[in-house]
């Protein structure tokens, strides 16, 4: 299934439903290609061209060449602000989306400015106007990130948040003999649903003391049987800034994980979406550190909890850790730090190493100075002087993704040495759910067969 595909398929779960090709509301309408976003950047245009347009004499003269460099100032110093003072993730502002956000800032000054020379129905039009070209200079930062494929995952009152997880009774489980798998004993019950269901659970840190949100769980249609078989799990991470709602906006978890289980007669992992960094713009390292026992949290707490409330494969070959850019990054952590924990993972378009921004700022800020502690964690680090023949991963990134590209070529090559049983992925595109959502997607197939559910 392409990204097209899966765009149809994002709003599973939300009251919403896609037959065939065809589109069930404007809630699936789709941000990211189609008619909306062309719509939307026609008038934005339009709408752009009728905002710098004056036939006043002194609008060309004054006003309009000051709003564009108030534009051009306003926007260099919101970049540098992101970058150099809030920094809320490790990486500068793309271009593109620095030359959109001053396409924003534009629109909003000559709304300003040609408020005093309009009356109230031109300022009416000025602001409709100024909202038109916003939302596509916002839609094309959309688009570059995908983070919101369709009307129906932009945020708002609509977004219902999903029910607490019930956890029910414990049921009767399957049987699987030494050398076969799940697939291979399991016969699908009449009376099956259809899809998994989603669940949101508050994971205590019951040891780690991290003040993780809330979790957000996908349990397949197998689960529902009355000879339950025990199914593998897959510990999910979202990025950074985020939180773990984005594989359900962005990521279109459900529908991409309801589309294998119907291929599978209702097998799937069982997916935990955790919480590594506390709030959005949280940054903890996935360590144990200065900054918060994340490490203990997603290596203890999480998969204790889900032992104790789900029932689950309890083997580590049996469990996966994966997730995008930081949370892919992290799922390398933990494979490394925590490999009594989890057996494999999926690191999708992480870093080389953790990082607050540079190296000399991560040591301090987290650890004190101490840059042993810090390479005492640091992946590559401990891959350079320790073997992990049992652990198996995949690290995939964007075709076009210029910066998380090398770095993960530089992850593999050390995985490799490390004796890891690794595959490198590319898939196309650049740094984006576009990737992620695909890669989780083609991933599963690896996933399944990792942990036992399929051969």
């Amino acid at each position: 299934m392409g990204v097209w595909g899966l765009q149809l398929l994002g709003t599973e779960g939300r009251g919403l439903q896609v037959r065939g090709s065809q589109l069930a509301g404007p809630g699936d309408w789709s941000l990211l290609s189609g008619p909306l976003p062309a719509v939307l950047a026609g008038l934005g245009l339009l709408s752009l061209a009728w905002l710098l347009f004056s036939r006043r004499r002194n609008w060309w003269l004054r006003w309009l060449p000051l709003a564009l460099l108030l534009a051009a100032g306003l926007a260099y110093l919101i970049v540098v602000w992101v970058d150099d003072w809030w920094q809320p993730f490790p990486d500068g502002l793309p271009t593109q989306s620095a030359v959109w956000i001053g396409v924003c800032v534009l629109a909003v000054l000559l709304f300003l400015f040609r408020l005093p020379l309009l009356r109230w129905r031109g300022r009416i039009l000025a602001l409709v106007a100024c909202l038109l070209v916003v939302g596509f200079a916002g839609n094309k930062v959309n688009q570059q990130f995908q983070q919101y494929p369709t009307l129906s995952t932009l945020p708002g009152p609509w977004q219902a948040k999903p029910a607490e997880l019930a956890i029910g009774d414990k049921e009767s489980t399957l049987k699987v003999p030494a050398g076969k798998t799940i697939a291979d004993v399991w016969h699908k019950p009449a009376n099956l649903p259809a899809r998994g269901t989603l669940s949101t659970a508050k994971i205590p840190g019951k040891l780690s003391g991290f003040p993780a949100r809330d979790a957000y769980i996908w349990l397949p249609p197998a689960y529902a049987a009355k000879q339950r078989p025990l199914l593998p799990v897959l510990v999910l991470l979202p990025g950074q800034p985020g939180a773990p709602e984005d594989w359900t906006t962005g990521g279109q978890m459900e529908s991409i994980l309801n589309a294998y289980a119907a291929a599978h007669d209702g097998l799937a992992p069982v997916v935990v979406v955790a919480d590594p960094i506390g709030s959005q713009f949280g940054n903890t390292l996935c360590v144990n550190s200065k900054l918060g026992q994340a490490q203990t949290y997603l290596a203890k707490d999480v998969p204790d909890w889900i032992h104790a409330n789900l029932q689950i494969s309890p083997g580590r070959k049996a469990w996966t850790v994966g997730g995008l850019s930081f949370g892919g990054t992290c799922a390398l952590q933990l494979a490394v730090n925590a490999p009594e924990a989890y057996g494999s993972f999926l690191d999708m378009s992480g870093q080389d190493e953790p990082t607050l921004g540079d190296r000399g700022k991560t040591v301090s800020a987290a650890f004190g100075g101490d840059e042993a502690a810090f390479l005492a964690v640091d992946p590559l680090s401990v891959m350079a002087h320790k073997r992990f023949p049992d652990t198996a991963g995949v690290v995939l990134v964007g075709d076009s993704d210029t910066t998380y590209g090398p770095q993960q070529r530089k992850v593999f090559a050390a995985c490799q040495q490390a004796g890891m049983n690794v595959v490198f992925v590319t898939m196309p595109g650049g740094h984006s759910w576009g990737v992620w959502k695909a890669g989780l997607q083609q991933q599963l197939t690896w996933i399944a067969k990792q942990d036992g559910l399929s051969s």
